[in-house]
Formats: C-alpha cells, structure tokens, sequence
C-alpha cells in the first residue's frame, strides 16, 4: 500500500508533541503513546527486506512508513502488536541496492506518536537467484509463489521478484503459503535415504519448525494443508513388500503407497487412512505392476470437500478419492479402473495423470488435466453431482501454442472465476480469466515450476488466499 507524503504529515501531526524518548504524564491526563528506541538491521536471508525494532510505552501496536530515499509516496506494513514494550517489524518487498527512509508509527488509544527518520540501504540480490519478466493486460491482483530451484520465492504481476528464501540443498518442488499465513516447502536433505520432512517458513524467512509423517514415515512433496491451530495434513509414502507374481510380476516387489495423516499441534496422530487398507493392486494399470519396485498410487493432492471431507489425487491411479474424515470410509471414486462416476462432454479418459485436484466453490472440481488429451495438458472444471455419480466437464483451456506436462503441474481458483496455472515441465505459468482468455503470463520459459500460487500479501501468505 502507498499513501501520498501528504498523508504522512498528516499522521505526524497527530501526535500533537509526542516525540521518540519522551513519557511525560501529567497529572489526571491519559498517557499519549512515546517511542523510547528504533533501529534497523539487515535480514540475513532476504536482501529485499529490513527488520526494524521499537521499544514504547503506552503502545498498542506499531507499524513501518517507508519511501526509496528522494521520492514521494510511503508504502505501510501492517500494524504489530506490541510484546510488552517491544515490537519487532518486518519490511518486505524492497528494491535491491537501493536507499531507503523509514518512520516508525506507534498507536495508543486514539493518540499517535512518529520516531525519527531511519536510512537503510538494500543490498544486491544473490547472483543466482532466479529472475523473469510477466506481461499481462488484466492481471489479479497480489504476488505469485513458486519454487525454483535452491529457492522459494515470491514474484510481483512485473515478474520482480520481491521475496525469496534460500535452501542450500534445493526448496524441493513445492513452496505455497498456507491457511495459517506462512509458507511451507519440502527441500531435500544432503543423506538421500533420510526422512525429508516439511518446513514452515514465516514472513521473515525464519524456519519456525518442521512437519513430518507419525511412525516414520517419509513425507511426500506434493501437497500439504497447514492449520492455524498448529495441526495439519500431510501425505506420506508407506511401501511393503507384496508377492505380485500372479499379477506378472515379482515376487518380492516393493510397492509403495499412499498414506495421509491428520497430525494435531502436539505432534499426536489424529487420523490415518492407508490406500493399503482400502485399495487393490489391480487398480493399477497391468503394465506398471510389472517391476521391482511399483509406484502404486502417487497420491499428489488434498483437499476438502464442501462438507469437510478428504479429496485426494492419485496420479499412479488416475483416480480422485473421497474419504470420510470419521470413519476413513471411501465415499466415492473418480477416474481409473475403479471408476464410479459417469462423464459428460468429454470424451474417456476424462483426465489421467491429473495434478492439483482442487474443490470449488461452485461445488465442483477444479485440477490439471497432465495426459486425458495426449496432444495438451489442460486445466479442467468438472460440474459433479455426487448423488447422481456424473461428472460435467464445464470448462478447460491450455497454453498456447499447447505444452505437454506428463508430471507436476497445478491449479489455483482465484476471485471472478479465474484461473492461475502451471504447466509443469512445460514451462509455462499463465493466469485465465472466467471466459478462458490468457490474461497474464511469465514470458519466455519459466523452468518447472511444480506449483504457482496467487498471495495477496507478502505479510501475510495464504490467510487471503484460496490453495
């Protein structure tokens, strides 16, 4: 946000004397809000941010006003309640090598109290950070958020990068804000045969802890639902060794399957449901039961239905389940060689290796469509009418000219029916409108990106945002 210098003066006018060190309370008077202390420091993980820290009294909650040194026009972060006396606040989405002013705003009752002017000056971004440039007419508002190699980062509708967070041994293929407002990524780890565990990320670029799978089991990298109580939902990879010799295969074949678990705020597992326990090895296809190892069922997405229940993509399967969040009960089955549904306006198969299965709020399905057309990968809209078991393809639009992504991949619903997605290994991010025209893009060859997301605030990830 950016106000005019005017509104600045303004707000310093406000505080009617109340200057940085000054608590003077006059008998019978309510105390005004005094700033005693600012400063600024460097955040070591993000060169396009500052950290500023306030100590006041008789503070409620501060806020950063901040200007590239020379030009008019104040951007705000948001207002941070005060711990005690004491705030720290974060400035984000700055410009690299580039000097800054910035003012600390304190707010008590209905009095305001403005420190003096701090400088600051950005560094250069790290030479290996990846860069783009988007074009688009009519693009939605916000950032966009994506993995791209050793990184985790954040774009603007310019393709400037204005966030980011290094991993040493890669961000893995997944970085996407979450409910509770923070990002998650699952980067690889130096030993290849050790647990690879998710890791929550705050605005600041502070790993604040890490989410992994109950009972040792390894996380998968696609998909995972942060709660703001701490809980969340993940999917793991749970593999036995089965006898598949009657099925054209070995003997001994290590097959590898999906398990999703609703793990609390404490770490205790609150719900598991194992495709070992309710699926056959015959929903695979025949001909991928046949080696030494088998890739079963690849659950890559999850969501919640309209009545809370689970939605899962499995790619291996070309198959999205609904499971009771109660029993784990399978409610129905979509797609694959267990298929209930009936499909209209598409021809079979109505999607296979599908990625990013998301609920609407039309009620319907929402996902990318990998290899239904061996020709394009597209993103696809399904009417589904649960009593009756059809599906209605409503909508679908791929890139042009048309790419192929047979892995990874993803979908986002955004505000006025549109529609952002990523064409995988296609290279290709693009944003829809609700008519299907191309609205904006990054152009030239965005490299893989398994997921991008629309975030509204670099402060906030995900809280305004649907998955």
């Amino acid at each position: 946000m950016r106000l005019k210098q005017g509104a600045f003066l303004a707000v310093a006018s406000i505080a009617m004397g109340t200057s940085c060190g000054r608590d003077v309370t006059p008998l019978g008077i309510v105390p005004r809000p005094v700033i005693l202390q600012t400063s600024i420091a460097t955040n070591p993980v993000n060169v396009l941010s500052a950290v500023v820290t306030v100590r006041a009294h008789h503070v409620d909650s501060a806020q950063v006003w901040f200007h590239v040194g020379g030009q008019k026009g104040d951007s705000i972060t948001p207002a941070t309640a005060l711990s005690g006396d004491s705030a720290t606040l974060d400035v984000l989405g700055l410009l690299p090598g580039s000097g800054y002013v910035l003012r600390v705003v304190a707010y008590g009752g209905l009095d305001v109290a403005v420190s003096d002017s701090l400088e600051f000056r950005t560094d250069t971004i790290p030479a290996d950070l990846p860069h783009y440039t988007a074009s688009g007419l009519d693009p939605s508002p916000g950032y966009v958020a994506f993995a791209a190699g050793r990184y985790g980062l954040v774009i603007d509708n310019t393709g400037r990068v204005v966030w980011y967070r290094y991993f040493a041994d890669g961000a893995g293929l997944t970085f996407m804000a979450q409910p509770n407002g923070r990002f998650v990524a699952r980067p690889s780890t130096p030993q290849p045969n050790d647990l690879e565990p998710w890791v929550e990320i705050d605005p600041a670029g502070n790993l604040t802890r890490t989410l992994g799978c109950v009972g040792g089991l390894q996380p998968r990298l696609h998909d995972l639902i942060a709660e703001p109580d701490g809980g969340y939902w993940i999917m793991c990879d749970e593999t036995r060794t089965m006898d598949l010799s009657e099925q054209g295969g070995f003997t001994s074949a290590r097959v590898t399957g999906t398990v999703v678990q609703h793990v609390g705020p404490g770490g205790e597992l609150l719900f598991e449901w194992s495709a070992f326990d309710h699926f056959a090895i015959t929903d695979l296809e025949p001909e991928s039961r046949v080696g030494p190892t088998v890739n079963w069922t690849h659950g890559n997405a999850i969501d919640f239905d309209a009545d809370g229940n689970l939605l899962v993509s499995f790619r291996s399967l070309g198959e999205i389940t609904k499971i009771d969040v109660g029993s784990g009960g399978i409610m129905w089955r979509m797609g694959g060689l267990a298929n209930q549904f009936s499909f209209q306006d598409t021809p079979l198969p109505a999607f296979s290796r599908q990625h990013s299965v998301r609920h609407t709020g039309s009620g319907g399905l929402l996902m990318l469509d990998n290899m239904g057309n061996p020709q394009e990968s597209r993103a696809e809209r399904y009417a589904v009418d649960q009593g009756a078991r059809t599906a209605r393809l409503i909508q679908s639009y791929a890139s042009t000219p048309g790419v192929i992504t047979t892995i990874g991949g993803g979908v986002q619903e955004l505000p006025g029916g549109r529609t952002i997605v990523s064409f995988g290994t296609g290279g290709r991010v693009e944003e829809f409108d609700a008519q299907g025209a191309m609205v904006w893009q990054i152009e030239g060859n965005a490299g893989y990106v398994f997921r991008a997301q629309r975030i509204q605030s670099l402060y906030r990830p995900g809280m305004e945002s649907t998955r």
